[in-house]
C-alpha cells in the first residue's frame, strides 16, 4: 500500500510537471529569441534616420562604425541598388522590405531582421541584419537547466511527503497486523490501539472484540476441562478405597500404582488446563525412556492376555521436540488401540529408531485385523464403540514437533504405525 501510493503520487507530480514545465521551457526559447530580435531592431531603427538624411559617404562612415561596435553587421540596400555596410545577399526578404514592410524571416542559421526607411527620393531603402541561432537561444540551457533542476526538487520533496504520508496511513495497519500476529502465536492478551482512521479504527475494534470472545471461550473450556478432571477424583479415592481392601498384596499394589497413575493424568490434565498458551516454551524428552517406561505400564496387560511383544529400543536417549506426557500419551493411545482393537493372543511390536532429519522414528505393528484406512485418522471415528480420538492425539503431537504419521500394514496381516517426531530446537538443553 505504501509502495503504491507513492508511485501514484509520483506519478502524478510527474504528469502535472510535465504539462507546466513544458511549456514554460517553450515559453523561455520564445523569450530569448524576441529579445535578440528586438535588440538587432533597436539597432537598426537607430539607423533609419540618417538613411533618410545624409549623403552615401556619410551613412557608409556610420555603418561601418556601427558594424565595428555592435555584434550584429549591417546593411544598407540603397533603392538604386548600392549596396552600403556587410556583404549580405539580396534575398526574398529585402525584395518584400523594400515595398515599405518591416519584417524579420527565417534564414539558414538564424534570422534575418529588416526595417523599410522610407521617405527617400528614388524609393524605399532597406536596413538588414542578421541574428544567428546562437544569439537567438542565448540563456535558454542555462533557463532548461534550471527548470529541470527545479522540476527533479519538486518530485523530490512530492514523494518525500508521500513517503511520510504513506507512513502515517500505514502505520495503524502494521500496528494491527502486529497484533494480529500476537494473538496468532498464543497472546491472547495482544489489544490493538484505537488509532488512525475511522476504517482502521473499526478494524482494531473488531480485532480487539474477536481476541477477547476466543479469550474467553478458551476460559470457559479450561473450567470445564477442569471440572470435568476434577470429577474424576471423587470416583478414583473411591477405587483406592477398594483397592486397599484387596487381601492380596500383589493386586493391591499393581491396582494402587494403575490408580496413581491414573490421578496423575488427571491432575496433569488439570494444570495444563489452567496454564496459559506459551508458545516459547518448547518441551523436549528422551524418546527411549519414554517409550521403556510405557511399555513396561502395558506389559502386564500384554501378559495377562498372552500377547507376545518385541521391543526394539536403541542405547541413545533420542532427545523429541515433545514433552513427556505428550509422548507418553500417543505410546498409551498406539498401545491401547492394539488392546482395544484385535483379539487376545496377537502380538505386537514396537520400535524405536533414530529419525532421517533427528529426533525419532516411532513404529507400532501388529498382526491383528488391520486399520480401516483413511476413516482411523478422523477425530472422533472409530468402528469399535471408542473415542476415535487415539490416533488423532498421536497426529497432533507429532505435527506439533515437527514430524508426521503413516498408517500401513503388516506383512501377513495386521496395522503398522509409523510416526515421525521432529528434534529438539538448536540450543535446547
Amino acid at each position: 500500500m505504501r509502495t503504491r501510493i507513492i508511485l501514484l503520487v509520483a506519478a502524478t507530480t510527474s504528469l502535472v510537471l510535465v504539462a507546466f514545465l513544458v511549456p514554460l521551457a517553450l515559453l523561455v526559447r520564445s523569450t530569448a529569441a524576441d529579445r535578440a530580435v528586438s535588440s538587432a531592431i533597436v539597432e537598426l531603427q537607430a539607423l533609419a534616420p540618417l538613411v533618410s538624411t545624409v549623403d552615401s559617404r556619410t551613412l557608409e562612415l556610420a555603418v561601418t562604425r556601427t558594424n565595428a561596435a555592435n555584434p550584429h553587421r549591417l546593411t544598407v540596400f540603397l533603392p538604386d541598388g548600392t549596396v552600403i555596410g556587410a556583404a549580405a545577399p539580396r534575398s526574398d526578404a529585402v525584395t518584400l522590405a523594400s515595398t515599405g514592410r518591416s519584417l524579420t524571416a527565417e534564414a539558414t542559421g538564424g534570422r534575418e531582421v529588416l526595417v523599410a526607411v522610407s521617405g527617400l527620393s528614388d524609393g524605399t531603402a532597406v536596413i538588414r541584419t542578421f541574428v544567428s541561432d546562437a544569439e537567438l537561444q542565448r540563456g535558454v540551457g542555462r533557463a532548461w537547466l534550471v527548470l529541470c533542476v527545479l522540476g527533479l526538487g519538486l518530485l523530490i520533496v512530492s514523494v518525500a511527503v508521500a513517503h511520510q504520508l504513506a507512513r502515517n496511513l500505514t502505520r495503524p495497519l502494521t500496528a494491527v497486523a502486529e497484533v494480529s500476529h500476537r494473538i496468532a502465536q498464543g497472546d491472547l492478551a495482544a489489544r490493538a490501539e484505537l488509532s488512525g482512521p475511522p476504517e482502521v479504527h473499526q478494524v482494531s475494534a473488531g480485532l480487539n472484540l474477536l481476541a477477547g470472545r476466543i479469550d474467553e471461550l478458551l476460559a470457559r473450556e479450561r473450567e470445564n476441562v477442569v471440572d470435568l478432571s476434577h470429577r474424576l477424583r471423587t470416583p478414583l479415592t473411591a477405587l483406592r478405597i477398594d483397592a486397599e481392601s484387596l487381601r492380596d498384596p500383589d493386586d493391591r499394589e499393581r491396582i494402587t500404582a494403575d490408580l496413581d497413575a491414573v490421578q496423575r493424568t488427571v491432575d496433569a490434565i488439570i494444570r495444563t488446563a489452567r496454564r496459559p498458551v506459551r508458545h516459547d516454551i518448547v518441551a523436549t524428552c528422551s524418546a527411549r525412556e519414554v517409550v521403556a517406561e510405557r511399555v513396561a505400564f502395558w506389559s502386564a496387560l500384554a501378559a495377562d492376555e498372552q500377547r507376545p511383544v518385541e521391543i526394539d529400543l536403541p542405547p541413545d536417549p533420542l532427545p523429541v521436540r515433545a514433552g513427556a506426557d505428550d509422548l507418553a500419551a500417543c505410546l498409551d493411545a498406539l498401545l491401547g488401540n492394539v488392546f482395544a482393537h484385535t483379539p487376545e493372543g496377537c502380538g505386537m511390536w514396537i520400535y524405536l529408531a533414530p529419525g532421517q532429519h533427528g529426533g525419532a522414528e516411532l513404529v507400532v505393528a501388529d498382526n491383528g485385523p488391520g486399520l480401516q484406512g483413511p476413516l482411523a485418522l478422523q477425530r472422533g471415528h472409530s468402528g469399535s464403540g471408542s473415542t476415535g480420538l487415539g490416533l488423532d492425539i498421536v497426529r497432533r503431537v507429532a505435527a506439533a514437533s515437527g514430524g508426521s504419521l503413516a498408517l500401513g500394514q503388516t506383512p501377513g496381516g495386521g496395522a503398522t504405525v509409523t510416526v515421525e517426531f521432529g528434534p529438539p530446537p538448536p540450543g535446547t538443553p
